[in-house]
């Protein structure tokens, strides 16, 4: 089975905003992101670690940055793996946004939601898992292993398909900024989770 860290880009100073980000462009890693970005890089080196894809916003590829580099690969840039098109919602306030009626159904019933001029939950799920599919498989030695960093949620609707979990529930799910899940991949569907919201030890110094 071909494994796949699903990494969630180092944290930035855009959350304290208080707003959704979406695909936002021009949001970069503060210095707490920066010192997770080392920490995975540490983590990775020594992993047998074939190639490192990210979405291509700059969060992500200044995470994925020094995981590269560690391991002496190229960063390959995935469409595929964007955070999701959240449309009329990007860069609107939470609290303002929790205020509304279908909020209850985004975090209660994320299956039945579509942003405003963006994605459905579902829809999402669907992309996020075939782009993971056909990037596993790419690799057919099981003691290869593939970097995706990418985005929060997008990352727990890829756990929770794999895991066989309803849409419904993949709130549940925690993925924290720096952390890894580890995903496997085989032949004819086969699929396991071995780990969800890893966060490697800090890099002293870093």
């Amino acid at each position: 089975m071909t494994t796949l860290y699903l990494v969630r880009h180092g944290e930035n100073d855009y959350v304290k905003k208080g707003k959704l980000a979406g695909r936002l462009p021009g949001i970069h890693l503060n210095d707490k992101g920066r010192a997770q970005a080392a920490a995975l890089a540490a983590w990775f080196k020594e992993k047998p670690v074939k190639a490192v894809y990210a979405s291509p916003l700059e969060r992500t590829l200044e995470t994925a940055a020094p995981i590269a580099a560690a391991l002496g690969l190229k960063i390959i840039e995935r469409p595929g793996l964007l955070e999701m098109e959240i449309g009329d919602w990007t860069d609107k306030s939470l609290k303002r946004l929790a205020l509304r009626k279908d909020w209850r159904i985004v975090q209660r019933h994320p299956s039945r939601f579509q942003f405003p001029n963006g994605e459905t939950f579902a829809g999402a799920q669907a992309r996020i898992a075939a782009e993971i599919e056909s990037l596993a498989a790419r690799y057919k030695n099981p003691k290869h292993a593939i970097v995706c960093v990418f985005h929060s949620d997008p990352i727990k609707l890829a756990l929770s398909h794999f895991l066989g979990q309803p849409l419904d529930l993949f709130q549940r799910i925690i993925v924290a900024p720096g952390s890894v899940s580890a995903i496997h991949l085989g032949p004819g569907g086969g699929a396991a989770v071995s780990a969800v919201n890893f966060v490697p030890p800090p890099v002293p110094d870093a």
